[in-house]
């Protein structure tokens, strides 16, 4: 007895030993590891990492940025049979246990013993998940778990249950770029939490343990068994009945990929928001869940997007079929899975689908378009395939369809208006279209080119190309700001000028035509876009002069050629900077700078940044009392160095220079005047002159739209490289250019109206529908004056040659002098200047 005493006594020493020796020891590890413990305080405003959505002007999703998909929500906006579910599969005793499960570290500490060190399941809480998540890394060491366990004590002594658990839904990686629960029921499912089905809720628990392998799309098989695993702990813990547990258990895997919904097509746009995003907010700018609000209407952007690609499309079927994309020999009884395997490296680019010709006959041809899906493609389907030849000739019609398709060709089908299939081609021609309102630069629409998976080099603020004849209008405003007139007679007629870089030492513009008017007045010669008349022009006025005028346009000075030919659009400019040009004839002479961003939110809601742009604001009583006389702008207002405006280099080049105005969100800011470049008066006059070009010249067929306060210019240069048709009324200023990135030849006849106004067309008329008419009214110091059609000076009153023209009205007075002298002296009728 004395001995099962003494004995007893000596395991009681050695327990309490044991355990004064085990409460030192982890007093020792806490005092070891506590200067590397983190404070758990900042868990209590921690900052999800959030990707930057991009939104259109009414709010439509454009685009979102970041490596993660997130979307935080409140515990309490996570349904119980959701909560239920990731505990079950989890952490069952979550709202027992004080962080720490001592029994599962036991487990786990007693499995490396007996496996021989093996670190297998290491019987993590919730709260110990968390903390490895947000603090440690996820290395097997005793130490990282030592610190795990003395993070997860202090969690819950600082934050309640709900609290740790709503951090964990949110943070946790769950397969797919998905963290948290709601970015996985989007992703998953298409779904919002309180749209999950019992068996969904299970599915998505399921996949905390291995999100990279247990999902429902990776494996969808391991997914199931896992589901049905975690429904058989809800029922067993309670969670769910069991008629509810038969219902999930034979819910059906309906899981696949559901990216976010684009609203709206404008990936160039999305672009240059992300790289004046990152220029503003840093990296933080892509994962602190910032909203931007750009400047662009849905609706209007669509319209450009379908104006663009039906214009491009257009000019590739008139130039003939260039054959199939590709072609694979197909055996006798090649299947679906065989036509699925060819397809696979092929995706659909602007609505014009992959497919496979699996039979040709005369009549028609079958092509496979998906296991779904296969149609049938007959004569005239195939009919406008004329096989191309080069830029400017194609071959005769197809006689029937196996003329164009042969069994195993690569080719794209894509539905006509009447919504019947018929045959289509990627084009190889590229274009551009930038639309601004001319009051603050603020952008309305932009596409960049033809499909931006295709390509992502973004024409409309990128491409440096030569305006042709749409440059012109800059040169007469210049010359009316030096005594010319609408009515001024200039000679059409041939010119040869010294020029010792050709090999005749002459250069010898000439007109599109070949034709020459000989004397002609400038409305006539802008509206019959007369080359040789602003050759004249530019030499009278002078090459240095016009250069620095033109630079109240937003122009750089190293853009525009110091000779010449400057007056025949050799100018290297981008659609946005040609749209902001013209932006200062539309709004009454006032210079603003395009911008595309007009709000930046916090993931709050809260703005951080909201857009004060310069605008033109001629009624506004700052505007009154501004009394400044138009000259050249500052440079803050047109910089010369397009990196000061964009900031980084990378964001000027693929913004066009396009800046963030000043930021307005805090505070009352009167409104900042945009600088006035030219005189009201002169815009007027070149407007007019403009609105005669959509009347009755290069532009005519704009008259279609119906509307009266059209103005514009086609441009084309030569060997027809590139195709424009720049235009506005009071409320857009839209440049529309077409061409090839490698500046080949879009072939002849092909002119700015043949092949740019289409697409401007019918942008502005879906743009403009049911806005009232807006153009500039006659400016005071504007008067009409009868004219006579040959001389272009006032005429006397009963001419049968008279006419009406609009003047400065200093100019009347200089204009009377020179028609009586020349009534004086009748030999000087016929006489003109050279110019």
């Amino acid at each position: 007895m004395q001995i099962l005493k003494r004995l007893l006594r000596w395991v009681l020493i050695l327990a309490f030993t044991g355990l004064l020796l085990a409460v030192a020891a982890v007093g020792v590890a806490y005092w070891l590891v506590s200067p590397r413990i983190p404070s758990v305080a900042v868990l209590k405003d921690y900052h999800m990492q959030v990707p930057l959505r991009v939104v259109s002007a009414d709010g439509k999703l454009i685009a979102t940025f970041g490596e993660t998909r997130r979307i935080p929500v409140g515990i309490a906006a996570v349904p119980d049979r959701l909560k239920h579910a990731v505990l079950s599969a989890e952490d069952g005793d979550f709202y027992r246990h004080p962080g720490v499960d001592w029994h599962g570290i036991a487990r786990a500490g007693w499995h490396v013993i007996v496996s021989g060190g093996d670190k297998g399941p290491g019987g993590s809480t919730i709260t110990q998940q968390v903390a490895r998540n947000f603090f440690l890394s996820p290395e097997k060491l005793y130490s990282r778990k030592l610190t795990e366990i003395f993070i997860a004590l202090r969690m819950e002594n600082e934050l309640s249950k709900d609290q740790i658990l709503e951090l964990y839904l949110n943070k946790m990686f769950l397969g797919h770029r998905s963290y948290g629960v709601a970015a996985a029921a989007s992703y998953y499912y298409g779904k919002s939490l309180d749209q999950l089905s019992v068996a969904e809720c299970a599915m998505i628990a399921s996949t905390f343990q291995l999100p990279s392998v247990v999902n429902p799309i990776n494996n969808p098989k391991r997914g199931l068994m896992r589901r049905n695993w975690v429904l058989g702990q809800m029922l067993a813990n309670r969670y769910i009945t069991q008629a509810e547990y038969q219902q999930a258990i034979a819910e059906p895997n309906n899981a696949f990929p559901h990216e976010p919904p684009i609203e709206v097509d404008a990936p160039y746009l999305a672009e240059m928001v992300r790289l004046q995003a990152l220029d503003r907010l840093g990296n933080d700018a892509l994962t602190e869940g910032y909203v931007i609000k750009t400047t662009v209407q849905s609706a209007r952007q669509q319209s450009a997007v379908d104006a663009m690609r039906a214009g491009l499309i257009d000019y590739d079927r008139r130039h003939g079929w260039r054959g199939p994309e590709d072609h694979q020999e197909l055996a006798e009884n090649a299947g679906n899975e065989d036509f699925d395997r060819i397809l696979s490296s092929y995706t659909d680019i602007a609505g014009l689908r992959p497919g496979v010709v699996t039979g040709v006959g005369a009549s028609d041809a079958t092509v496979y378009l998906s296991t779904r899906e296969q149609v049938q493609l007959g004569q005239d389907a195939v009919a406008w395939a004329k096989p191309y030849v080069n830029e400017t000739r194609v071959g005769a019609p197809p006689r029937n369809v196996a003329a164009v398709l042969k069994r195993g060709d690569i080719i794209r089908v894509a539905r006509n208006a009447k919504g019947e299939w018929e045959l289509a081609q990627i084009p190889k021609v590229q274009g551009a279209l930038a639309s601004v309102n001319p009051e603050d630069g603020s952008l309305q629409a932009l596409v960049g080119g033809f499909n931006f998976l295709r390509s992502k080099f973004n024409r409309a603020v990128m491409a440096a190309r030569q305006p042709g004849s749409s440059f012109k209008p800059y040169i007469y405003s210049a010359a009316f700001e030096r005594g010319f007139t609408p009515a001024s007679i200039v000679n059409d007629a041939p010119l040869a000028l010294p020029d010792p870089s050709r090999p005749d030492g002459l250069w010898t513009p000439s007109n599109d035509d070949d034709k020459f008017d000989g004397p002609i007045r400038l409305r006539e010669a802008l509206v019959k876009s007369k080359n040789l008349v602003s050759v004249r022009l530019l030499d009278a006025i002078g090459v240095r002069y016009a250069r620095d005028y033109v630079t109240r346009f937003g122009f750089s000075p190293d853009a525009l050629p110091p000779n010449l030919s400057m007056a025949l659009g050799t100018a290297s400019v981008s659609p946005m900077g040609m749209a902001r040009g013209y932006a200062v004839f539309a709004n009454g002479g006032y210079l603003v700078t395009p911008y595309f961003i007009s709000e930046i939110d916090d993931r709050d809601g809260k703005p951080v940044y909201v857009a004060n742009p310069a605008r033109a604001c001629r009624t506004c009583q700052e505007r009154l009392l501004d009394t400044r006389p138009p000259g050249p702008p500052s440079s803050s207002a047109a910089p010369a160095n397009p990196v000061a405006a964009a900031g980084t280099p990378a964001a000027a080049a693929t913004t066009g220079g396009a800046v963030l105005p000043a930021d307005a969100h805090e505070g009352n800011h009167p409104p900042t005047l945009a600088p006035q470049v030219i005189d009201v008066r002169n815009d007027f006059l070149v407007t007019s002159l403009m609105k005669d070009v959509i009347r009755r010249g290069t532009g005519a067929a704009a008259m279609a739209l119906g509307r009266d306060d059209l103005a514009g210019k086609t441009g084309s240069t030569n060997e027809h490289r590139d195709a424009w048709f720049v235009g506005f009324n009071g409320d857009l200023s839209t440049a529309v250019w077409v061409g090839f990135d490698d500046f080949g030849s879009l072939g002849r006849g092909e002119f700015g109206a043949k092949a740019a106004l289409p697409i401007w067309m019918d942008y502005m008329g879906a743009a403009l529908k049911d806005h009232p008419s807006s153009t500039l009214s006659m400016p005071p110091g504007i008067t009409t004056v009868q004219i006579d059609r040959s001389s272009g000076l006032p005429s006397e009153p009963g001419n049968p040659n008279a006419m009406p023209e609009m003047f400065k009205v200093e100019d009347v007075d200089r204009l009377r002098q020179q028609a009586t002298q020349q009534q004086e002296d009748p030999d000087q009728q016929h006489a003109y200047d050279i110019f």
